[in-house]
């Protein structure tokens, strides 16, 4: 539901009324429709003008003409505000679907500022329709008008008047709404007999044509064409030659700023329309600068957009970076504790193998011991057999000469002064080294009875 206030806002900017209970009195008695409040208010308060105006009356008094609206006559309220609301019909919006489409209205500018609020937002009507849809006219018939119509002229009247843009109605005020200007219309009769004096001495004047060309955008249409004869209908064209300063509005409705009607100097149009872009300056400013705002908080917007991303990016990438740097650290925390597990079980597996040889070789040493048996007493049958070691510890020891010299070997072992198994005996003189295939000799049988003396030469 549209709201109210707006409603309220924009009955006043229209009607002038500061009382602000008045008018939502005179509202409510017409069950807040705001065509018919304001129709009936202007119909009620301001005395029926003919929508002709004579050449003989002042500019001032004839500056805007008045005309009736499909409620009623709406006569020009204080300067400034918009003259009168023109709803158009199906077959010239549909030339066009731009401006209905437009994400954002530009909504109602107003002289000094005052009344900004956009039509789109009190909900102003949809329009007639239901008209047929058998008298569209498509984009390219509008624009094809309008460049006839432009080509016409110049042949007529030469390349000095306003620059009438090519394209069909609803383009060119999509163009005056893009440009921050008023669209200056033009409908030309071809048949009236001042149309040609007009158009050769007020509109291709030097006067006049550069001012248009620099503050408005210029459209022109010939009534015999279809879109011409259409909008010479909605903006209820009475006499030609004929002119208006619209605006766009929302949906199928524009702002009738300024109407002329009848024959005109230069000095006459150019007065009239210089009031107009007074009236409307400050709006059109206001205007401006809110779509320069919006662009310059879209353009910040899509910087912080850009930053953020960037920021996210790096924050990304340091987390990447991050994350990679934790993972090889857990790698090689992980390589290291296995290698640390590695080479404590090969020192546990070391010091198992060490007590489990040192095991074997005390149970060696006591096994051998045990097979040698008790040290024999001194006698003829005894050899008395003196080992020295690579320490030059000596070990001396009697064995029974019948006694092999595996057994001397065993008796050396048995000591476990050796950290070694591959060794020799030997003798020195004279040298003889009783290697694995003497062992099985007896001391007495290897020349070592009574007496011998050997050292442990380590292989």
């Amino acid at each position: 539901m549209v709201d109210v206030a707006d409603k309220l806002a924009y009955f006043q900017a229209i009607t002038g009324l500061e009382d602000p209970d008045l008018c939502t009195e005179i509202l409510q008695a017409h069950g807040w429709d705001l065509e018919l409040a304001i129709s009936s208010f202007t119909s009620s308060t301001q005395p029926s003008a003919s929508s002709t105006v004579s050449d003989s009356d002042p500019p001032d008094s004839r500056a805007r003409t008045d005309s009736a609206s499909a409620s009623g006559p709406i006569t020009a309220p204080a300067p400034g505000l918009a003259w009168r609301l023109v709803t158009l019909p199906i077959s010239v919006i549909s030339g066009s679907l731009g401006l209905i489409s437009g994400a954002v209205g530009l909504g109602l500018w107003a002289a000094g500022g005052v009344l900004s609020y956009s039509l789109g937002m009190i909900g102003l009507g949809s329009g007639q329709g239901g008209e047929s849809s058998a008298g569209l006219v498509s984009v390219s018939a509008a624009a094809s008008e309008a460049m006839d119509f432009v080509a016409a002229f110049e042949r007529e009247y030469g390349t000095r008047g306003p620059n009438f843009v090519g394209e069909g109605f609803m383009d060119a005020l999509q163009r005056s709404r893009n440009a921050f200007k008023l669209l200056f219309v033009y409908l030309h009769s071809p048949d009236h007999p001042d149309s040609p004096v007009f158009c050769e001495r007020t509109l291709c004047s030097e006067a006049l044509a550069p001012f248009v060309n620099e503050n408005f955008v210029a459209w022109g249409g010939s009534i015999r064409a279809s879109e011409g004869f259409k909008m010479s209908n909605s903006l209820k064209a009475s006499r030609f030659p004929f002119c208006a300063v619209v605006m766009p509005a929302t949906n199928q409705r524009i702002a009738l700023l300024q109407q002329v009607e009848g024959p005109k100097s230069p000095e006459e149009m150019l007065t009239i329309l210089q009031r107009v872009l007074e009236e409307s300056a400050p709006v059109l400013v206001a205007a401006r600068l809110d779509a320069e705002e919006r662009r310059n908080n879209m353009r910040l917007r899509e910087e912080q957009d850009a930053a953020y991303r960037a920021a996210l990016e790096a924050d990304q990438a340091r987390e990447r970076q991050r994350r990679e740097e934790q993972e090889r650290l857990e790698r090689e925390a992980a390589e290291a504790e296995r290698k640390r597990k590695e080479e404590e079980e090969a020192r546990e597996r070391a010091a198992r193998e060490a007590v489990e040889k040192e095991a074997a070789r005390a149970r060696m040493r006591h096994e051998k011991a045990l097979s040698l048996g008790d040290e024999p007493e001194k006698g003829p049958n005894v050899t008395q057999v003196l080992v020295r070691f690579p320490t030059g510890e000596r070990k001396e020891r009697r064995f029974h000469s019948t006694a092999p010299i595996q057994a001397v070997y065993d008796y050396v072992d048995s000591l476990g002064c050796l950290e070694v198994e591959n060794y020799n005996l030997v003798s020195n003189f004279p040298r003889v080294t009783y290697g694995t295939e003497k062992r099985s000799l007896t001391l007495k049988e290897a020349g070592l009875h009574p007496q011998a003396s050997l050292f442990v030469e380590l292989n």
